[in-house]
């Protein structure tokens, strides 16, 4: 079942082009830092329209005893690999399984891959090309094998585009697989990282428990919509492509809860907010797994979240849009030209914002 937004305002005079903002490409972060929380953090106050620098490890005390985190649990299968056509070699990203052995992939370059060709991975790993789509998406029909398990074993982290890697890198293939990847991860499905989950470890989810901070979690599988680029002039005019998401009976019930109580409810990262939301019905979060098409931006009225922790995102993405749904257009754009200012990491490795 897939999810309509009854709270989607569409302003005529919306553009893309109002969510453009500069950076120097020497701001992209291209590796982690050693430690997952060594990240710097912005702290953005929307009323106030204040702006303020930390570290992700003072997040505990923007929070108190009985604020509720909500995570995203989802994982990242390593859905990048390379196989073999007469000889030479085409780049393809797992997208998901439509049906038992049936997977949807891009490949690159898509016009050497045609229907009824046969792609060789591995010795006894191969697929038969059943079906293309557009913008180089093709269907694979694995016969035989377990694929996730091959991809176990030749696949990389599908890293965007902006994080150079070239496919001799192998020395960092596992440093990706780590890395790119939170350490509450639990159900296979993704094609990309919640990002804002990367700056987590044990300890400081155990530090944020020991307060009285609440966390329950939800799983968004993030899908090909995280790199789908808006090429409408017109902010209302896009639609972004669907992607699945699971929330518990136990889950739905602590956050009604706390929505109930009056306690804040802080989504960590925008994958939280994009399933919180499309979850909203009769004034309640409903548990249940189901698809969601809900495109955030300013005019939106959000119903669940209070409080957002992200990374920085992409000019003219709908990343950015729905931040600044979230904390406002202008206070935003304003928060990302004093973090190019501050020289802040940008995108997936980089630095984080809490907006309150």
């Amino acid at each position: 079942m897939t999810e309509i937004s009854e709270f989607r305002i569409v302003s005529p005079n919306l553009l893309t082009s109002d969510f453009d903002y500069h950076l120097p490409p020497e701001l992209i972060a291209q590796k982690p830092l050693p430690h997952r929380d060594d990240s710097r953090m912005m702290v953005v106050r929307r009323r106030q329209g204040e702006i303020s620098h930390a570290r992700f490890k003072d997040l505990p005390e923007y929070l108190v005893a009985g604020d509720l985190l909500v995570l995203n649990t989802t994982k990242v299968i390593p859905a990048k690999a390379w196989g073999e056509k007469d000889g030479k070699e085409i780049e393809f990203l797992f997208l998901k399984e439509r049906q038992k052995g049936i997977w949807e992939v891009l490949c690159r370059p898509a016009k050497r891959v045609r229907p009824g060709d046969t792609i060789n991975f591995l010795p006894g790993f191969e697929a038969q090309v059943v079906g293309i789509e557009t913008r180089g998406k093709r269907l694979l029909d694995f016969s035989s094998g377990d694929v996730l398990a091959e991809l176990d074993k030749i696949g990389y982290a599908p890293l965007p585009p902006y994080i150079k890697r070239g496919k001799g890198e192998s020395d960092l293939r596992e440093f990706d697989l780590e890395r790119y990847q939170t350490v509450f991860a639990r159900k296979e499905g993704a094609i990309a990282a919640p990002t804002a989950g990367l700056h987590f470890t044990p300890q400081s989810l155990k530090g944020l428990k020991t307060k009285g901070i609440q966390v329950c979690t939800i799983n968004l599988e993030v899908g090909l919509a995280t790199f789908q680029s808006v090429e409408a002039e017109r902010v209302g005019d896009h639609r972004v492509l669907e992607e699945s998401y699971a929330i518990s009976l136990q889950t739905a019930k602590t956050i009604n809860r706390a929505k109930e109580e009056g306690r804040p409810v802080t989504a960590v990262g925008t994958t939280v907010i994009r399933a919180l939301e499309s979850a909203w019905q009769y004034g309640r979060v409903r548990n249940g797994r189901r698809s969601t098409d809900l495109f955030i931006f300013p005019g939106f009225r959000f119903r669940v979240v209070d409080r957002l922790l992200t990374n920085f995102h992409l000019p003219k993405s709908t990343l950015l849009m729905l931040v600044s749904a979230f904390g406002g257009r202008e206070l935003i754009l304003r928060a990302y030209a004093e973090a190019v200012r501050e020289k802040y990491r940008f995108y997936s490795y980089g630095d984080c914002m809490l907006i309150l």
